[in-house]
């Protein structure tokens, strides 16, 4: 199988690094400077510098080129850079292979999914579906061993995808609850946002894991709301991204958390950061999803009053901490 993987930062980087171990795959980016730079060092100096490039990945900057004998195309931008790339296939005039995307969030300002953002920009019943679950880039181009799942609302097109991708190290597991699996990609960010501040806090292991249910249940309450179902929040999309995304150390987002834990400015923060962290634009995206379906989110509100309206740590954490007490279901 040849694969195009569009958008060469950490995670297009790692992707490709994976795939590229048993097909050949050809890793593109628009910045041409990027891509010569890629393709002298052999390596993603910039996000992944101790994952050498296998033989049998290639680079290119000319899209056409680079999607032209692919069987498969894998968009692996942040959101923001969903749309543009999808615009940019269709201006290229090439044949266009299914599609497959890692994007994670809300699109800001139209709080649309990915896939609601790929059905207004690609061909009616065009084939296609998401990648998503609990996978560190860093971890992934290292090779060491993940999980993750492939969903499409046509479930023998996500079937014959896992089963074609599929290898020891990336386990890839079949879903056609595409709606869920976005969900859970998206919102769990914001979850990792608000547990790095209770642990930057001091707030303790205790704290970390009521954070992290009331969390999933949170998660749950909206990707039910917009047709998911509840039994995919506690799989690989769901409990596994939220469970890694909100302890592990190479989570961008945790590390947004624990620095506002520390009184540091946002735009400090994220300049420092280097990286995309998704739960800071789709914070807010989420909140207002949940406030058109009536859906109670207090968690998702915490952090946007963090992240958007000058709201200090330990208020939002008191605010959340004085709610009154409810059933758990």
């Amino acid at each position: 199988m040849k694969l195009a993987v569009l958008g060469a930062g950490a995670w297009g980087s790692a992707l490709a690094i994976a795939f590229s171990r048993l097909h050949d795959v050809v890793l593109w980016s628009r910045d041409g400077a990027h891509v010569a730079e890629l393709a002298a060092a052999r390596v993603n100096q910039r996000y992944l510098p101790d994952a050498p490039f296998p033989e049998r990945l290639s680079l290119s900057a000319d899209l056409p080129r680079a999607i032209a004998d692919a069987d498969l195309i894998l968009i692996a931008t942040p959101i923001v850079g969903l749309r543009p790339t999808l615009r940019a296939l269709k201006a290229s005039s090439a044949r266009l292979a299914p599609l497959i995307w890692a994007c994670k969030g809300f699109e800001a300002g139209s709080s649309l999914l990915p896939h609601q953002v790929v059905a207004e920009e690609m061909p009616l019943h065009h084939p296609c579906g998401v990648l998503s679950g609990p996978s560190f880039a860093r971890e992934v181009a290292a090779g060491l061993p993940a999980a993750v799942t492939i969903a499409s609302d046509d479930a023998a097109f996500a079937e014959r995808i896992a089963r074609e991708w599929h290898n020891p190290l990336l386990r890839l597991y079949a879903n056609d609850d595409l709606v869920g699996v976005e969900v859970g990609g998206a919102v769990k960010n914001v979850m990792a946002i608000a547990t790095g501040v209770a642990d930057g806090l001091g707030f303790g292991l205790n704290t970390r894991a009521a954070l992290i249910t009331r969390g999933l249940a949170e998660i749950t309450r909206l990707a039910v709301a917009l047709g998911a179902s509840q039994k995919t929040m506690m799989g690989l999309a769901g409990m596994g991204d939220l469970i890694l995304t909100c302890t592990g150390s190479l989570s961008r987002n945790r590390q947004v958390g624990l620095r506002l834990a520390e009184g540091l400015p946002l735009a400090q923060i994220l300049d420092e950061l280097g990286h995309v962290a998704e739960g800071v634009p789709t914070a807010r995206e989420v909140l207002t999803m949940a406030e058109r379906l009536e859906v109670e989110m207090p968690i998702t509100a915490a952090v946007c009053g963090l992240l958007y309206y000058g709201a200090a740590p330990e208020e939002v954490v008191d605010g959340l901490l004085s709610r009154s007490p409810k059933s758990e279901s």
